[in-house]
């Protein structure tokens, strides 16, 4: 057998090689009594069409691809004017390449996107990593784990994601992404120009669907989508906006079974009372960690943190320390939060926990 095996291990052909030794096999039935030949991962492969995963040269059009028709490949969108475009899944990397007047949806991307000499586009995107270079005029609804980054790029504006249909939680773990996780507003200029600002964001009043409408063909009509920021996949933050209060307030939860759940109940609660959500953080904590942030109180912590990652709220407005303290008492009884103790202490807490977690990100 090991001899068999040997023999059938190949070098990995090229495209046209590949395509004629399949074309010699094709037909070819195994005789009785004999072994099937086994199908290896370049088989596969070649069985992907790049047209399948791109739109190029289009115009006045609505195209997209439903929940499960990219399902983490790249896909490539180029030369298109006037379209509408909708990316109903998780994908590995997207492209989009001098591309005008173009209202995009883009699911969760595992890796980049990368926009090139692009210009009045209004776009919903998550991804692991955002760049624009040479583009103008891009207004961006985004959820980003790192840093954002444009360069040779004037006129941008960025909002927070704000998104729903059912399959999009799903995809955001397909692609690696945490719903917690999301820096839309830390924008890194890499081309600054001295006395102008190449950026800003959008009013906090910016509803999606002025910008990126539902899709209106019947073929994507079919997506269960909801706009409306109370039901977003992903929480509405403030990001780089001002503070209206000095008054901020860090929660902390530990892994579980329910701490996406917890998290976004304490959200409702204390949204629901004014305050505002400021940023939110998930990441993987240790001890000597625990110990930077919670001080004090580590010791009641670190044994939770082998669990997994801890997901960070911050609240802010006049009021917040006490409003949290008392909703996590009355709602969340049987559950271990860190929550800042005073209004003098909440402000460091925050500082200890966003510089520890921007660190561990390489932000």
């Amino acid at each position: 057998m090991g001899c068999f095996f040997s023999r059938r291990r190949k070098p990995a052909l090229g495209g046209q090689q590949q395509q004629q030794q399949q074309q010699a096999g094709a037909g070819q039935d195994t005789a009785p009594g004999e072994q099937k030949a086994p199908q290896y991962s370049w088989d596969l492969r070649a069985k992907i069409d790049p047209k399948d995963y791109t739109f190029s040269g289009l115009k006045d059009e609505t195209v997209g691809r439903l929940p499960g028709k990219v399902a983490g490949q790249q896909f490539v969108i180029q030369d298109c004017e006037n379209c509408k475009i909708y990316i109903f899944d998780h994908s590995a990397t997207i492209t989009i390449d001098d591309c005008v007047n173009c209202q995009i949806f883009l699911g969760p991307i595992k890796g980049s996107v990368f926009f090139r000499d692009c210009k009045d586009c209004k776009c919903v995107v998550a991804c692991q990593q955002f760049r624009t270079r040479d583009c103008r005029k891009l207004e961006v609804f985004l959820c980003c784990a790192t840093q954002p980054i444009i360069e040779s790029s004037t006129g941008m504006k960025f909002g927070c994601f704000q998104y729903y249909y059912p399959e999009l939680a799903l995809q955001f773990k397909d692609a690696g992404l945490s719903i917690f996780n999301n820096t839309w507003s830390n924008i890194h200029d890499f081309t600054p120009v001295s006395g102008e600002n190449n950026w800003g964001l959008l009013p906090e009043t910016a509803v999606v669907q002025d910008y990126v409408p539902l899709p209106s063909s019947e073929e994507l009509k079919a997506v269960r989508i909801s706009t409306d920021a109370a039901k977003s996949i992903i929480p509405i933050t403030r990001g780089q906006r001002q503070k209206n209060s000095d008054e901020s307030c860090l929660a902390v939860f530990f892994a579980g079974d329910y701490t996406t759940a917890n998290a976004r109940k304490l959200i409702d609660e204390m949204t629901s009372k004014g305050f505002q959500l400021v940023q939110t953080k998930e990441v993987l904590m240790k001890a000597e960690d625990a110990h930077r942030v919670f001080q004090q109180s580590a010791s009641e912590f670190i044994p939770l943190l082998e669990k997994g990652p801890v997901v960070a709220l911050e609240f802010n407005g006049d009021g917040a320390v006490e409003q949290c303290q008392s909703t996590i008492n009355e709602v969340f009884s049987g559950t271990k939060v860190f929550v800042s103790e005073s209004k003098a202490s909440a402000s460091q807490d925050v500082d200890n926990f966003y510089n520890f977690a921007d660190m561990q990100m390489g932000m």
